[in-house]
């Protein structure tokens, strides 16, 4: 006799907020290098909501690759140490919906972070990617990016500013939506 499969409804998720800042913070979290040592560059953006509006209180989380496409190994996320790369960042964003991290370009072959975000009202977090741009062959190969329309790809893919850093908004709704991942 066969016992029949178990079937268990997900628990539903709960809104992250408006407090949920307490005990996720600590020292340095969104310098994933020392700022201006070598190779380091600054990955910034803004969140906004539906209607456009920036969001003054949401997380964005990182983690990337080294820059020579090695997968970070090193223990010690939460305790900044000046000198070792564990490719994890976490930000708040400031009363103008702004996030900034720390961090170096990650290598390898259509480069991107891994992206979360968490803003107050949001039921579960969302993933994302940030992807590097420059390497339009590779882009265009990249499984991800070519399963999306033009548009939908072009809320993946970060901007170059002029001084070589990397900037790219998040929009959590409407317009230029923000491609997420479901997982």
């Amino acid at each position: 006799m066969s016992t029949p499969a178990k079937t268990h409804r997900a628990t539903p998720g709960q809104t992250v907020g408006p407090f949920f800042a307490y005990g996720l913070e600590f020292p340095k979290q969104h310098e994933v290098v020392f700022p201006h040592s070598p190779g380091a560059i600054v990955l910034g953006g803004t969140v906004y909501d539906g209607a456009g509006a920036p969001i003054p209180d949401a997380l964005v989380e990182i983690f990337g690759a080294d820059a020579d496409g090695s997968v970070p190994r090193a223990r010690g996320a939460f305790r900044r140490d000046d000198h070792t790369f564990t490719g994890f960042g976490r930000a708040f964003t400031n009363d103008e919906g702004h996030f900034e991290f720390w961090t170096r370009e990650p290598g390898g072959t259509a480069a991107f972070f891994a992206a979360i975000v968490f803003a107050r009202g949001l039921p579960n977090k969302l993933h994302t990617r940030i992807y590097v741009p420059g390497d339009d062959a590779a882009l265009a190969a990249d499984p991800l990016l070519s399963s999306l329309d033009a548009e939908e790809r072009a809320s993946l893919v970060a901007t170059r500013t002029p001084d070589g850093h990397l900037h790219h908004d998040i929009r959590l709704q409407g317009e230029k939506e923000t491609v997420f991942l479901a997982f």
